[in-house]
């Protein structure tokens, strides 16, 4: 009791002298008390972008002048470690606005701290486990800079009984090898506030702490692996337009690549409804590994292109007869002149006909083992084939046909343009590439 009446600045004789006697003279308080408060944080969580939040653990120390507490007799600083002193001394009413949950240690002992100082100062210190909230624009993730923030403010006491000022050197201090594993802190601002409610305005201190990414973890997690999938895509210009299972092989293997690169970014951030700097990087990615895969089908088109034959049709067809001379040639079954349009022969054991003839076979001419092929066109005079020669000939052509090459003649053109693509493309693509990059990273790391 005697230690109780002389913290409480009250005569132990006193007959009033109790328990709630302490509690309404440690509270008491006539005029507005100013309490420096000071941060050491001993340890600063990662920042978390899908909850919006991150955890510290520190030390709130609080210093203010209690006259009352200034006796002659305490000639020391005096700590008290007993809980029925501590709670018997007024301290003041703060607590923290945007935490979003918070802990006392107790381990292994309450972790708390009560000095008297002989001229009437107490330092009240405690520790404790906290998470704040930080609300984060990711606009320019993973290349972004954030901002987040302590609170600390008076729950009950208004400004014209309590006012929280910071200490005026270093109000907020970090313990000594504190790391962050994706941040890094670029500088540390503590300001004072006010808050305004309806039943008063009350004093509230602000400690801003400027985080910068790191940006080495998503460089090798995120933008080589993309950087590299892009450039395999690119391969493909460099194989033959031939080489369709090769082609399709790598673009569609790529494209699902860097699909599944982006869903596994996606899932560790939040759903937010804005555009994101990795958003921009892995679409363009995208639409690099896509546009190749295109090509190739464009190119491949283009190679296997046939040209367009008129088609007309052809008159009735008629046998073909074999000459004193054993020159093949048509003749009409009424024995009239054969027509202008000529036909051409091929034997059973060539390569098939290409589509533009038609297959005609007389009954008569069966034993030769000769198929007739006619088809619509200026004739044009060739060497003329035998009879004897006709049987296991790859192709027989009649005096007045024109030659099988001249009928189907292969465009070039179209094979030669394709293979251009594919050399234009090996050097537009990684021009394309590099001049995305020149614009993506100043823009995101400068501004």
């Amino acid at each position: 009791m005697e230690a109780c009446g002389l913290i409480c600045g009250c005569e132990p004789s006193s007959e009033s002298f109790s328990s709630a006697d302490i509690s309404v003279c440690a509270c008491h308080l006539d005029n507005a008390t100013s309490v420096i408060c000071e941060l050491y944080i001993r340890s600063f969580g990662s920042i978390s972008p899908v909850t919006m939040d991150y955890e510290v653990d520190l030390y709130l120390r609080q210093k203010w002048q209690d006259e009352r507490l200034k006796h002659a007799e305490i000639t020391e600083a005096l700590d008290l470690n007993d809980p029925n002193l501590v709670k018997a001394i007024w301290k003041p009413e703060v607590y923290f606005p945007n935490a979003k949950h918070a802990e006392f240690q107790y381990v292994t002992v309450p972790n708390v701290l009560v000095r008297i100082n002989p001229d009437g100062e107490i330092l009240y210190m405690l520790r404790l486990k906290l998470t704040f909230s930080c609300m984060m624009d990711l606009s320019k993730f993973p290349l972004d800079s954030q901002i987040c923030t302590m609170e600390v403010a008076s729950f009950s006491k208004t400004i014209e009984e309590l006012r929280l000022t910071w200490k005026e050197t270093n109000p907020v201090i970090m313990g000594k090898g504190l790391r962050m594993p994706q941040f890094e802190i670029v500088d540390i601002f503590a300001t004072d506030c006010q808050e305004s409610f309806q039943i008063g305005n009350y004093s509230c201190l602000v400690a801003e702490f400027y985080l910068s990414r790191s940006v080495g973890f998503h460089l090798v997690q995120s933008y080589l692996p993309t950087i590299l999938i892009v450039v395999i895509s690119w391969v493909s210009f460099w194989m033959d337009v031939d080489s369709v299972p090769g082609r399709t092989t790598l673009g569609v293997t790529t494209l699902l690549a860097v699909s599944s690169q982006s869903s596994g970014i996606q899932s560790g951030l939040p759903q937010v409804s804005y555009v994101k700097a990795i958003d921009v990087w892995m679409g363009t990615c995208t639409a690099f590994v896509f546009c190749a895969l295109l090509e190739f089908t464009i190119v491949n088109y283009m190679w296997r292109r046939q040209p367009e034959v008129q088609r007309k049709t052809a008159p009735t067809a008629t046998p073909a007869i074999t000459t004193s001379d054993g020159l093949v040639t048509p003749s009409s079954l009424n024995g009239e002149a054969a027509p202008t349009p000529a036909k051409v022969c091929f034997s059973e054991g060539s390569s098939p006909p290409p589509p533009e003839y038609v297959q005609d076979t007389p009954p008569e001419v069966g034993a030769n083992n000769i198929n007739y092929m006619r088809r619509v066109g200026t004739p044009d005079p060739t060497p003329p084939c035998s009879a004897a020669g006709m049987v296991g000939a790859a192709t027989c052509y009649d005096s007045r046909l024109p030659r099988l090459s001249q009928c189907r003649e292969t465009p070039l053109y179209t094979k030669v343009l394709a293979r251009k693509i594919d050399e234009w493309c090996r050097l537009c693509f990684p021009l394309a590439f590099l001049t995305f990059n020149l614009f993506y990273w100043p823009y995101y790391m400068l501004t």
